[in-house]
């Protein structure tokens, strides 16, 4: 049985060693769906680790089996989306413009929104298992803010059959159509993170800020021209009776 965090109980954990700011969604009883609580506590510790001198590299990780399910349906199909969509928008934008690398960690499963915190971060490295989805054409939606990032990192023919298709892909699938930077076994995939984060350690502070600011400058100059309009696309949809009936079949057939 997965565990329920308490109230008092952070969903998002932060620690510090070698360089390294570990941020660890820790949220495994709902898959690590991006619910307002773990989006603002995730954004808190992105602002933590800018701002802490131990850290040189940010590693974004997650615990269970699941990286980030996306967006909390539950949430979504109760309210309206418009904060959830600017949440989204302002998470890819604070993983884009940290001026620190941010390496993200895939142990398993990320689907739809949670693809854009993939496609945000500088390096990914993910086991072979790991599976990734669009999932919001099977819902009466579209992968709006998360094509922010989503778009500018896949190649147009394999963003097209994933966003369209909404179908789940593998990670070597992944790793070719560019939303990936490495695929190793799970067994190696410590290891491999490990000798990544340490690699970009060895960089100056100085140079991993300006260098990333550079390679970044196109993502978000994007996110801020286009994070507005694409943000309410996603809130109009989310608020549409075809999605709304789509999230309430889907969370029943969760429960049954």
């Amino acid at each position: 049985m997965s565990h329920e965090n308490t109230p008092d109980e952070p969903l998002v954990r932060y620690e510090v060693a070698d360089g390294v700011a570990t941020v660890t969604l820790d949220s495994p009883h709902n898959r690590n769906a991006l619910s307002r609580r773990l989006v603002t506590e995730l954004l808190a510790a992105l602002e933590r680790a800018a701002a802490d001198e131990a850290a040189r590299v940010v590693l974004l990780a997650a615990t269970g089996k699941v990286f980030c399910s996306g967006a909390d349906l539950s949430e979504a199909a109760g309210g309206s989306m418009e904060e959830g969509a600017l949440t989204i928008v302002a998470i890819q934008r604070a993983v884009a413009a940290h001026p620190k690398p941010v390496v993200t960690r895939l142990q398993g499963p990320v689907r739809a929104g949670g693809i854009g915190l993939v496609a945000a971060s500088d390096v990914v490295v993910s086991a072979e298992g790991a599976t990734f989805a669009l999932t919001e054409v099977k819902l009466g939606l579209a992968p709006a803010a998360i094509s922010l990032t989503v778009l500018p990192r896949m190649t147009s023919r394999a963003a097209s059959l994933a966003a369209l298709g909404g179908e789940v892909f593998d990670a070597a699938a992944a790793l070719e159509h560019g939303l990936v930077t490495r695929v190793v076994p799970a067994e190696g995939l410590d290891a491999a993170v490990e000798e990544v984060c340490a690699s970009l350690a060895s960089g100056s502070p100085q140079g991993l800020r300006e260098t990333k600011a550079l390679l970044n400058r196109d993502l978000l100059a994007r996110i801020d021209e286009r994070g507005p309009e694409l943000a309410a696309l996603s809130a109009r949809l989310f608020g549409s009776e075809e999605a709304k009936a789509a999230m309430t079949a889907f969370l029943a057939r969760g429960r049954g």
